[in-house]
């Protein structure tokens, strides 16, 4: 039996790809503030602890896990004997993040880093294939366990539990098996969440670290970001410490925030306009509540709307198109699917290959508010809460 086939019998899902991705757009050296803390050293050391790290919205949880997912493997890349898993929770994914997925994705990772498939895996496989059947969650849970138990010490890392299903299939499943894992195994959990009771009130007794992105970090990513601005900011240093001075203590800890500020300034044509913009981030700066937050960053996506609408009627329209079909998608669309998704015409019922929009096209029109995942090739909007803007609106 090939052992490929069972990995992608227990599940087809890989977050390799988005891992990757994530940390290449991060900027070096940003957050090592998490991986130094007293609270992040001492889950480190001793076996069984939960760290659990909530944040705002924007903050930069998600960079900041597949940081410490990275430092783990590098840590332990030569140690046979201790295992790292992990698991992103995304709102467009709803659909794979119930407790068997979990489960089994968990149960994949561990399960391909071990000199070979163990019997009882095979058995799994071999039972449910010939009846056309899936296990249960009791089976996923004990063959994990099993599994699991040949690891000296376990890392489990779970990012974004506020974007699982809010309900007790959902978001409450996934808590209570990590836990259960983490009992029977003496397993390390590392989770991320927003600041939503249902779940912070099951991580009551966990060590606790907020998450929001560092002063340094946002200093360190405003000045990547510089060599993409246009060149007369480029050329005058004293406007860049300024742009980054302005933008990190405008933003308060929100990291997203300084991403769409940055990218505001893309369109600007001299010192003046960016200043000016600069300024007007500073009287915007977020209060101290997630509401107020929240408030900010309605309004930066409101700006990045009338900076779309502000554009020819032929780019406006491809910008709404875009949006239109990602937000509303069952499902996340890869660029290829999108744009044969904006290439048909009422009425049409082939494909013109001549009518095919460029992928390039497809991003610069939305004014920061698209993204795609290179490694996965998955066009995305730039975060939840602009998901959650859309949808308001």
């Amino acid at each position: 039996m090939d052992n490929r086939e069972i990995l992608d019998w227990l599940t087809p899902v890989d977050y390799g790809p988005e891992l990757s991705d994530y940390l290449r757009k991060r900027q070096p050296g940003t957050g090592q503030w998490l991986l130094s803390s007293t609270e992040f050293g001492a889950w480190l050391q001793n076996r069984g602890q939960t760290l659990f790290c909530p944040g705002i919205p924007g903050g930069g949880k998600t960079f900041l896990t597949s940081i410490v997912i990275e430092h783990l493997t590098n840590c332990y890349r030569t140690d046979a004997g201790i295992g790292v898993a992990y698991f992103y929770c995304n709102f467009r994914r709803q659909y794979q993040q119930e407790v068997e997925h979990l489960l089994a994705s968990l149960l994949k990772q561990l399960v391909q880093d071990l000199p070979e498939m163990p019997d009882n895996v095979k058995r799994l496989h071999g039972d449910h294939k010939s009846r056309r059947t899936r296990p249960s969650v009791k089976e996923l849970s004990e063959t994990l366990e099993s599994v699991a138990s040949r690891y000296s010490k376990l890392f489990l890392i779970v990012d974004a539990l506020d974007e699982s299903q809010p309900n007790e299939d959902g978001r409450g499943s996934v808590v209570s098996a990590i836990f259960h894992l983490q009992a029977a195994c003496q397993a390390n959990v590392f989770a991320t969440s927003r600041f939503i009771p249902d779940i912070t009130n099951r991580f009551a007794e966990a060590a606790s670290r907020e998450i929001r992105a560092s002063p340094g970090d946002i200093q360190k990513y405003i000045e990547g970001y510089v060599g993409r601005l246009p060149s007369f900011v480029r050329r005058d240093e004293q406007l860049q410490r300024e742009i980054a001075t302005g933008i990190a203590e405008a933003v308060d800890g929100m990291f997203l925030l300084a991403q769409i500020y940055l990218r505001s300034l893309d369109d600007k044509t001299t010192p003046k306009t960016v200043r000016r913009a600069v300024m007007q981030f500073r009287k915007q700066t977020p209060g101290s509540s997630e509401d107020q937050k929240r408030q900010i960053l309605d309004e930066a996506y409101q700006n990045a709307m009338d900076r779309i609408y502000g554009q020819k009627a032929g780019f406006r329209q491809l910008a709404e198109s875009v949006l239109a079909w990602i937000t509303c998608a069952q499902r996340p669309l890869s660029m290829v699917e999108l744009q044969h998704a904006l290439a048909l015409e009422p009425g049409s019922h082939e494909l013109d290959p001549q009518n095919l929009p460029q992928v390039e096209d497809m991003v610069s029109v939305c004014a920061g508010l698209v993204a795609v995942d290179e490694a996965s090739s998955v066009v995305r909007l730039v975060h939840y809460t602009t998901q959650e803007y859309f949808e308001r609106t």
